[in-house]
């Protein structure tokens, strides 16, 4: 069986020096907010030559402190891809703000420039860009579009780790980014973490204290806060693995020119464009029989994901806040995206096979 992704191969090369880690933090007898969230949070804002960072405890809360810096009032519009996974969405509504949705560019599967200028309204604040599968959004004209109507911009970095657009990182285009270490990521940890990066001293203090109960001294309350600092063992897992981005990225990219090199043209493939380094988080195709194809797949013992199955707009549980519109480009895409196996547990000789066997299959 080829898994879609095996978390205890992906960690087998960290494997001693997590045990190491582990039990330096255990004899430490200090498990949060200490040396090693405040070493994470320099080496990770120095790997993207930015100087603030703050850890977190997830994604989730990475968008939504986020957006909290800001300042925004009650229904002010947050521009964001109609084809994003629900976090992106779920981070606008718990501030009380109104998601706007965007179609992407059928090609990249991110944001549409022209579908975002399309959306701003008097009431638009920010625009949200979601860099899915490991690629960056097409940011130029997203930024000219932001300066043009004094918007921010926020990125959800969740599956772009070491992504560039035009050689600058995703991450370091906005007003903040936010990034999800959740296991499966580029950059994993062995649990929920986040963390945010941000382009002033101000909001770095301000993301320090919402992260924290709103306290910057302790028992000492200055605004109405969270509980979402990164987690002290978390940090110190993540040191051990960040210096390896860049490795994990290069053989996730390896696994991806297999199948450009291999699978035939019945699968429409993850656009290529020299002005992109896909990291590749995810490594989607489309296909008309989707479903047919999954289910071939597994029977080929190879395991596969959807990425997603359901579309925000057709989330019963965000019916009551989007506009009832058709999606039409964010609804095909939905309806044939397969992710394929490629992770940095997989093999060049298990890509190899995946390929021939997706050739194989018949219409």
């Amino acid at each position: 069986m080829i898994p879609y992704e095996s978390l205890k191969i992906l960690n087998q090369p960290f494997e001693e020096k997590l045990k190491v880690k582990f039990s330096e933090f255990l004899n430490k007898g200090w498990y949060i907010l200490g040396e090693e969230v405040a070493a994470f949070e320099k080496e990770f804002a120095l790997y993207h030559q930015e100087q603030y960072a703050v850890g977190v405890a997830n994604g989730l809360d990475a968008l939504i402190l986020s957006l909290k810096c800001c300042g925004f009032k009650p229904g002010d519009e947050i521009i964001v891809p109609s084809n994003t996974y629900i976090a992106s969405i779920l981070a606008i509504i718990h501030c009380g703000l109104s998601p706007v949705l965007a179609e992407p560019d059928a090609r990249t599967y991110n944001i549409d420039p022209v579908a975002v200028a399309d959306a701003v309204t008097a009431k638009t604040k920010a625009i949200m860009v979601v860099h899915l599968y490991g690629q960056c959004c097409e940011m130029d004209p997203i930024l000219e579009i932001a300066k043009q109507h004094k918007l921010k911009v926020i990125e959800d970095c969740a599956q772009a780790h070491g992504a560039r657009y035009k050689g600058k990182l995703a991450g370091t285009f906005g007003d903040f980014a936010a990034f999800s270490f959740y296991p499966t990521k580029n950059l994993g940890a062995l649990g929920d973490a986040g963390a945010v990066i941000c382009q002033s001293e101000e909001d770095y203090n301000k993301l320090r204290q919402l992260r924290n109960y709103g306290s910057e001294k302790k028992y000492h309350n200055g605004v109405v806060g969270y509980n979402s600092r990164l987690d002290e063992l978390q940090a110190a897992f993540l040191r051990i693995k960040l210096p390896h981005l860049d490795e994990i990225n290069k053989h996730k990219r390896k696994l991806a020119s297999i199948y450009f090199d291999l699978l035939n043209d019945s699968f429409t493939k993850p656009v290529l464009d020299d002005n992109y380094y896909n990291v590749y988080h995810i490594y989607n195709i489309l296909h008309p029989e989707r479903d047919r194809l999954k289910a071939y797949l597994a029977a080929n013992d190879i395991a596969t994901e959807i990425h997603y199955p359901v579309a925000p707009q057709d989330q019963a549980a965000l019916k009551d806040y989007l506009h009832h519109f058709d999606y039409p480009v964010s609804a095909d895409i939905h309806h044939r995206t397969l992710s394929l196996p490629c992770s940095f547990a997989h093999t060049e000789e298990q890509i190899r096979y995946v390929a021939g066997v997706l050739n194989r299959f018949e219409s």
